[in-house]
């Protein structure tokens, strides 16, 4: 195999990739070998027509795609092991050459790891954070805890009211036609939860069980269902039950049954220990996050759109991910959401940026501060990976490898990139405020479409 880089323009590059004549003939014989009992000729049984009787037949590409496919892996593969570029794409293949006899070749256009000008990193202002929890919030998380330690009670003496848990039937209709999606059964409803279009919930106030009510509605006009968008419904609805909480009384016997505390006080404590805690955490990624986003504004670099692409698809790969945890397929999820595998690519474009230019610039203040990992650094990070995944050391070590081995160095040399922005920063009025708005790939999916919003 022989390689050839062309730099192009915009951190892109073009290899040309070169495999003997000889490997290409091998491929060529494990393709016919492959494919010789799905072709049928005269005089011969399936599968027993010698090569050279096929390709006479049918000609030599027949089997070009099958040998480039198993060729083209496996070269690309040895050419990134013999490229001294950095490689942060996904390669755009193109085959120039396949032919009998003749070496098979191939490009493979990548994008380059772009150079980073960093401008100012040290000193950089982030806001300070307020830590002081109130005492208002350690009512409300302790009125969380009593939500979560109610119980449910049935009520047959008085029509509903706003936080009852109903189950009801409705069926909707648009100009007197009823819908698909716009009618349930015994379906259970927490009235003011917001989890049906607004305004369907505040009308079934006052309505008793056993007598149907008449809701009326208009569907948002951004609504998931395109056919439904903007127009007038009509649901008719019967309460078939309700139900209300139970919260429990406010006193030492609450606090010891949902912690380890005998009084109310203890517990009250242990509860605003526990904010304070969060508070913190969240302020230091809070901080975090605002220096590595002020550096990026003070850094110059040029993403080629491969590596955006790539990083694009990694996202929604993650993302898919995580979905199949929850029991959902991505093509449930753009089913619910009323979107195409097109928009939810352009929908995560801002966080792959965001995630290329954080890591670019961290890896960039890495190099510039010496923050290197060593040894002992790898050793205590993959000690801290064999207790979470409950694994021998050992284990982690063999199945990183040595390229697994150089990305845990590379990413602890980054997060200490991130402790030095941080140390050297200076708290006070934030230099700029976050751009990170708006729901991404990972937000929850939408809801379904008929009567929930």
């Amino acid at each position: 195999m022989s390689l050839q880089v062309e730099k192009l323009e915009k951190n892109m590059a073009k290899l040309t990739i070169e495999v003997s004549a000889d490997e290409l003939e091998k491929a060529m014989e494990s393709a016919y070998q492959k494919n010789k009992n799905k072709i049928s000729v005269p005089g011969f049984r399936k599968g027993k027509a010698p090569r050279k009787m096929l390709e006479k037949l049918y000609g030599a590409e027949i089997f070009y795609e099958d040998a480039a496919n198993e060729l083209i892996p496996d070269a690309y593969e040895k050419a990134l092991e013999e490229c001294e570029e950095e490689i942060v794409s996904s390669p755009k293949i193109d085959v120039t050459q396949i032919e009998e006899g003749k070496p098979f070749i191939f490009t493979a256009e990548v994008a380059l790891k772009p150079p980073v000008t960093l401008g100012k990193y040290k000193g950089l202002k982030v806001e300070k954070a307020d830590l002081t929890v109130t005492d208002k919030e350690v009512d409300e998380q302790i009125e969380k805890e009593r939500e979560n330690s109610a119980r449910t009670i049935t009520v047959e003496d008085r029509p509903v009211k706003d936080g009852d848990i109903t189950t009801l039937d409705f069926e909707g209709f648009v100009d007197g036609e009823a819908f698909d999606g716009g009618k349930g059964t015994d379906y259970p409803l927490t009235i003011g939860s917001g989890a049906f279009i607004p305004g369907f919930e505040e009308q079934l106030i006052g309505a008793e069980i056993g007598k149907e009510v008449q809701v009326n509605v208009t569907f948002p006009e951004d609504y998931q269902a395109a056919d439904l968008a903007g127009k007038a419904a009509v649901f008719q609805c019967t309460i078939k039950s309700i139900q209300e909480k139970e919260l429990p009384a406010l006193d030492d016997e609450f606090a010891s049954e949902v912690s380890t505390f005998e009084t109310l006080a203890e517990y009250r404590e242990d509860v605003k220990k526990g904010l304070e805690q969060k508070k913190a955490d969240a302020a230091k990624r809070a901080k975090e996050e605002a220096v590595i986003e002020a550096a990026v504004a003070e850094a110059q670099m040029e993403i080629p759109d491969a590596m955006i692409e790539t990083e694009q698809r990694q996202i929604v790969e993650e993302f898919s991910q995580r979905l199949q945890m929850q029991g959902l397929s991505m093509e449930q999820y753009m089913q619910f959401a009323g979107m195409t595998a097109q928009t939810l690519m352009e929908q995560t474009k801002p966080q792959a940026l965001q995630r290329i230019q954080s890591r670019l610039v961290l890896e960039a203040v890495a190099k510039a501060e010496g923050l290197a990992a060593d040894e002992k650094d790898f050793e205590e990070e993959v000690k801290s990976m064999a207790e979470k995944y409950q694994m021998e050391p050992e284990q982690i070590t063999k199945t990183l490898g040595e390229r697994g081995k150089k990305q845990v160095l590379e990413d602890i040399a980054v997060n200490k990139a991130v402790e030095f922005l941080v140390e050297n920063a200076k708290e006070g009025k934030a230099a700029s405020k976050s751009s990170k708005t708006g729901k991404s790939a990972g937000d929850a999916p939408a809801k379904e479409s008929g009567a929930e919003e």
